[in-house]
């Protein structure tokens, strides 16, 4: 599928996609979701897994804030996933900061996430590379990080997505690049987790490398809208819902470089 055809098939169909995600980016990846076209629920208590997730088109994993009960949560919620066949996204954040926090994600992405989306400090961090990252933001540029995706790929059998100033996706045979957005993008907080969110919901309505590619594309046209309109970071959020709301089908391949 085309990312123009995933991106009508979300507007259409409103898909549910369950957000277990860090307290910082609840809200921020509830309304990103919403404004795009699919339906989030942050639902993450242990005892509503088996119920719940089976029923959603997409699952979105992020370890921003993690704690024992919240761990018990992804695993679980990510096995049912997997024995349900629905997609879902691992966003690996800082997993490279703790012992504890590398542990969670390295078990989380031994279950194989349909997508594995993050920056590349993180992405070469999840490849057993050295990266520069500082916290949740990277020091690494995409560049360095293309030859650490796509061996994750090969070898995690995932679609890899590396968010940058220019996007990189590889699902270990094709890669493609993503242009546009803006450098405000990272200077509001929860963007990228909201990104993780949203390839959860597009990867309820296709492929998985349609649907990150569409996801990505989808951020970068709506990133350069709202930097048009926008005086700073403070007004940059605002018009970024907005115009994930407004862009049209047709706008995405404008940003996509094979």
């Amino acid at each position: 599928m085309q990312a123009q055809d995933l991106f009508t098939y979300l507007r259409d169909q409103n898909p549910l996609v369950q957000c277990i995600t860090n307290f910082v980016s609840m809200n921020v990846a509830a309304n990103v979701v919403l404004a795009a076209g699919a339906s989030p629920a942050m639902v993450h208590a242990h005892e509503e897994i088996a119920d719940f997730t089976p029923i959603c088109g997409g699952l979105a994993v992020n370890i921003g804030t993690l704690s024992p009960p919240w761990v018990d949560s992804m695993m679980a919620a990510a096995r049912v996933a997997n024995d349900t066949g629905v997609p879902w996204v691992l966003d690996p954040v800082a997993h490279f900061i703790s012992g504890y926090r590398k542990d969670a994600a390295q078990r989380l992405m031994a279950l194989r996430p349909t997508i594995l989306r993050g920056n590349a400090s993180e992405i070469l961090a999840m490849a057993g590379e050295a990266g520069s990252g500082k916290g949740a933001d990277s020091r690494d540029s995409v560049e360095a990080a293309q030859d650490a995706a796509v061996s994750l790929a090969q070898t995690f059998g995932s679609v890899v997505a590396v968010s940058g100033p220019t996007d990189f996706l590889t699902d270990g045979v094709r890669s493609v690049m993503v242009t546009g957005g803006s450098d405000l993008m990272p200077k509001v907080t929860a963007l990228g987790c909201s990104q993780s969110a949203l390839m959860g919901a597009y990867a309820g309505c296709g492929p998985a490398f349609d649907a990150a590619l569409a996801t990505l594309a989808h951020f970068k046209v709506a990133g350069t809208k709202a930097a048009a309109r926008a005086d700073g970071p403070g007004s940059f959020q605002p018009h970024f819902l907005d115009a994930l709301y407004t862009t049209q089908a047709h706008e995405l391949a404008d940003v996509i470089k094979a």
